[in-house]
């Protein structure tokens, strides 16, 4: 009978069942790992206890974390969070990705103004936007009581995200114009705002580049530069993107892309565009993204980038004046152009007690590639206070529109169950509002929330309360 091993010259003794595998380097093993999926690298880690050490090693986990959330975020949670974690947890980067895959919980607390505040104060106000660039927030414009526009430019440093208090200051007045309903994106340093309207129902399609050029001794209270300047279109643009207000926005690639809105007579937009600045910001190019299929008009919808590779739309007021809760991904096609991709999801699927169904609210890339959903109104202009998780990889890879019989296979059917997700809230929860703003840190780990129509008393013959809000709340993923 033949042996499955044999003996060499030197007496010893080689299996030649042996797998590869056993005798790949560890350096070697480590690269294949970070190409596996999560659930893979745990089910390697499963097979012998020597790969067991290297699939939890806190280096391995450190570069999944990395390859799931990004660089940045990595970065930033290695000097705020990585030490809490060590103090707890002999694998820290294994146990942070547990902690947030699991997310079921998020922590919120309100940002009171420096009492030692001597100027003015950002007023109550809805419809603005609110951004995070250079360890800043910078608050543009807005509707306030009387439905008047406002003109104003806020910044307040908040740094580490550690603070109890903000000091806010008045940078700029007047420019750009005032207005509300616009949107205002993030580029590394630098935030491009497009439309709006005015108090006289004038729609703007004017494009503005901004900038925070010094935060020297922001953190004590020091002088924050910021400046604005109108964006030069490019000779070879066509054209600017029709007047509109109430649309949606978000960066993809270094580019701001736009869709909907209300534009002139008070009509609901459905159109896509794109803008490519140039290298210094000086310029830009719009042109239109024409394709089908493609979302219906609507205005007060969200629009956000996740990953890098796709742009998430959701929910809004159509033009018969419903508010929708469909779901569209803009994402790139196997030929290399942007196109729009439905997902379809089935009503059983939502958390129980959760009415999709939303205008006005807010929608924040956060850690992990998942979206934080916050707020809004229904159509009856009942204003929501809940917490949802939209995990689009969830019914990944979507490269093209399913027919409605595809849609019944149980691998998507499993997929979409966990597509929603609804949040607890710990410490001072906001309260139920629509048309606030909100935007995320560097890390994805903190979202900030300011001002919003919220709940207000009754005034008579009014149907409904309503009142602005200038509250500023800190939401944590975890502490």
């Amino acid at each position: 009978m033949a042996s499955p091993s044999s003996t060499d010259s030197n007496g010893s003794s080689s299996s030649s069942s042996s797998p590869p595998i056993i005798s790949m380097a560890a350096d070697h093993l480590f690269t294949v790992l970070l190409l596996l999926p999560v659930e893979s690298i745990l089910s390697f880690a499963a097979t012998c206890k020597r790969f067991s050490s290297l699939a939890t090693s806190d280096a391995l986990w450190e570069s999944v974390c990395a390859r799931e959330f990004g660089d940045s975020s990595v970065h930033a949670l290695r000097s705020s969070l990585l030490p809490n974690f060590r103090n707890v947890a002999a694998k820290p980067w294994m146990a942070m990705y547990k902690k947030l895959s699991r997310l079921d919980t998020v922590s919120c607390r309100r940002l009171l103004t420096d009492p030692d505040q001597l100027e003015g104060i950002p007023s109550p106000r809805a419809s603005h936007s609110l951004n995070f660039i250079s360890d800043c927030l910078v608050l543009f414009g807005g509707g306030c009581e009387g439905g008047r526009h406002l003109d104003e430019t806020w910044i307040t440093y908040v740094g580490s995200n550690s603070q109890t208090t903000v000091k806010w200051q008045k940078v700029s007045t007047g420019i750009p114009s005032g207005r509300f309903g616009h949107t205002c994106i993030a580029i590394g340093n630098y935030v491009i705002l497009f439309g709006g309207i005015n108090d006289r129902g004038v729609r703007h399609n004017d494009t503005w580049i901004g900038r925070v050029l010094s935060t020297e001794n922001s953190a004590v209270g020091g002088g924050i530069t910021f400046s604005w300047r109108l964006l030069d279109l490019d000779l070879g643009s066509a054209r600017a993107p029709p007047p509109r207000g109430a649309h949606a926005a978000c960066c993809f690639e270094r580019k701001m892309v736009i869709q909907g809105g209300i534009g002139l007579y008070g009509l609901r937009l459905g159109d896509t565009w794109v803008l490519d600045p140039s290298e210094d910001f000086c310029s830009g190019t719009w042109r239109e993204l024409l394709t089908y299929p493609a979302p219906p008009p609507r205005s007060g919808h969200s629009m956000t980038c996740i990953g890098g590779t796709k742009m998430v739309l959701f929910g809004g007021r159509g033009l018969g004046y419903e508010v929708m809760d469909d779901l569209w991904l803009l994402q790139m096609s196997e030929g290399g152009d942007l196109r729009w991709v439905q997902v379809m999801y089935e009503n059983q699927k939502v958390p129980q007690g959760v009415s999709l169904r939303r205008v006005g609210h807010s929608a924040t890339t956060i850690l992990g590639g998942r979206l934080l959903i916050y707020g809004g109104e229904d159509s009856l202009r009942h204003r929501k206070d809940d917490f949802l998780i939209l995990d689009i990889e969830a019914v990944k890879p979507i490269r093209e529109q399913l027919p409605p019989p595809a849609l019944n296979t149980r691998r998507l059917q499993q997929a979409l169950s966990s597509l929603w997700k609804r949040i607890n809230v710990k410490g001072h929860k906001p309260n139920r509002r629509s048309f606030h703003r909100a935007c995320g840190d560097q890390s994805g780990r903190y979202l900030y929330l300011y001002g919003g129509m919220v709940d207000g008393l009754l005034q008579p013959g009014e149907a409904a309360g309503l009142r602005f809000d200038g509250e500023l709340f800190v939401v944590e993923l975890f502490q």
